[in-house]
């Protein structure tokens, strides 16, 4: 099934002034602040199609933005993959050879496998090492309302609170094609203090998803006490404004698709709330798959249906 169609009102920024950067990373660059603080690791670009983060990052190192306390590294995670976008055909660039977003795991990143995946993840994996807090900067297939990845402990709901927006909180274990970087290691171990979130900014090329990508982004640094609010106000948008009641989705089902047959039953966009148990959501080769409860979420409904990858997730509004 051919991808829709959605106009590219973003420009792709220029990001060679950051190859070279600060590290032995090419695409990463890190700012000291001098005093005692934690690491806190802002990357885009995980799929290459994905250009908000990377406007994100852009301007706020062409803005000089500087942590007040620890460091603040700035990564543009599959730069190889976004020198191949083009507004023409924006979705062709999403990655090279596979998904840099399902490979984090010690088992991949160590074994035998060999893409321009990863090998870059191999490459940045030392600075995901180091870093203490994450923010992962994604956009969407549809324009639906921007969505806060939590992942299912309690420490990224809590620091997605903190935040304070988006509206929307889905905690969820991800996908069975992979870890995301959000789910590698340490950010998944409720022993440990690092923790990650990622950010779901709205269609892909939406003008309003770049906005959104900022105003997380400000908001992540400052629950973080990273900057303060004179360091974020001049580049803020809504910041100061969106005081969301947030609504968290706890998702229970991730529905991995065992063939390339998968055909959904409407043309779901994602954010739809089916109120009834055993509502056809699409069959999979044959197989029916309804909902399993009423009042059913659908989080993310892709058109990327290959078999092993995520057709749909399910959830359920719940309360703190």
């Amino acid at each position: 099934m051919p991808e829709e169609s959605f106009p590219v009102e973003l420009v792709p920024p220029d990001i060679e002034p950051y190859r070279a950067g600060n590290t032995d990373v090419e695409y990463v660059t890190t700012l000291e602040s001098g005093t005692r603080g934690p690491h806190i690791l802002l990357t885009a670009l995980t799929h290459g199609n994905e250009i908000c983060g990377a406007i994100t990052l852009d301007r706020l190192l062409r803005a000089g933005l500087k942590p007040r306390r620890g460091r603040l590294t700035f990564a543009f995670d599959n730069a190889a993959a976004f020198r191949r976008f083009d507004p023409r055909h924006p979705y062709n660039s999403r990655f090279i050879d596979e998904d840099f977003n399902r490979l984090w795991d010690r088992a991949i990143l160590d074994g035998p496998r060999r893409s321009a995946e990863l090998a870059r993840a191999r490459r940045l994996r030392s600075i995901v090492d180091s870093a203490d807090y994450l923010l992962d900067l994604h956009s969407m297939q549809y324009d639906t309302a921007p969505l806060m990845l939590a992942g299912v402990l309690e420490k990224s709901l809590s620091l997605a609170l903190r935040v304070g927006i988006p509206e929307l909180i889905v905690c969820d274990a991800g996908h069975a094609a992979g870890p995301r970087m959000r789910d590698y290691a340490l950010f998944s171990d409720p022993a440990s203090a690092k923790t990650a979130l990622l950010i779901e900014c709205g269609q892909h090329w939406a003008r309003h998803s770049a906005e959104i990508a900022m105003d997380v982004t400000l908001r992540f640094l400052l629950a973080l006490d990273a900057v303060r609010e004179e360091d974020a106000r001049p580049l803020g948008g809504a910041l100061f404004d969106a005081h969301p009641r947030q609504r968290i989705i706890a998702v229970t089902e991730a529905v991995t698709m065992t063939a390339d047959g998968f055909e959904f039953a409407g043309d779901f966009r994602g954010l739809e709330v089916l109120p009834r148990k055993g509502t056809l959501i699409g069959r999979d080769d044959g197989r029916e798959i309804r909902t399993p409860y009423d009042d059913c979420v659908l989080i993310m409904p892709s058109k990327r249906l290959t078999r092993g990858q995520t057709a749909v997730r399910l959830g359920r509004f719940v309360g703190r």
